[in-house]
């Protein structure tokens, strides 16, 4: 949207951070995912090293934090072993994003950073959990090919997608 911002977020950030993330939460609880992002997750210390590493991001509508999430520059450790198929191309850089959230009623959230996230590198890898069907739906509309499963350093199993811009 021509309003919207994506910059990078700062500590002063967290607590419109944090809103966003539990409206997340519950988005996927009513969508029939129960089992992604619990205990907390993502917490404050994620966020916060997201920010650490220079890839944590807020998308800004009228001076509001309406979105986060984290684009982080390869290599993703839970990414360096994929089950049941097989990365695109595994040999050049990549980023990754993590964390997706906004507040329910705010659209093409998921463009708007597709658009940041390509205009900033050609080969992009996402993941997501079995349950979560709006992502899913999201990814695969936006061009991403599914890959295989990966496994979170927790053991979770997440679904893995990646789009390489020729």
């Amino acid at each position: 949207m021509e309003n919207r911002i994506i910059r990078p977020a700062t500590p002063a950030d967290v607590t419109a951070i944090m809103a966003v993330m539990d409206a997340a939460r519950r988005t996927m609880r009513g969508s029939g995912n129960p089992n992604q992002w619990n205990d907390g997750y993502p917490s404050e210390e994620v966020i916060a090293a997201d920010m650490e590493r220079g890839g944590g991001f807020v998308v800004v509508e009228q001076d509001r934090v309406v979105a986060y999430f984290a684009f982080l520059a390869s290599p993703e450790p839970t990414y360096g072993v994929i089950y049941e198929g097989q990365w695109l191309d595994d040999e050049s850089p990549y980023h990754v994003i993590h964390r997706i959230a906004s507040f329910p009623e705010v659209h093409h959230v998921f463009h708007d950073i597709m658009a940041f996230a390509f205009s900033n590198d050609r080969n992009i890898r996402i993941d997501t959990h079995r349950d979560n069907r709006i992502m899913q739906h999201v990814i695969t509309k936006h061009g991403f090919t599914y890959c295989g499963i990966i496994h979170l350093a927790s053991g979770d199993e997440r679904l893995a997608y990646q789009k390489i811009l020729l």
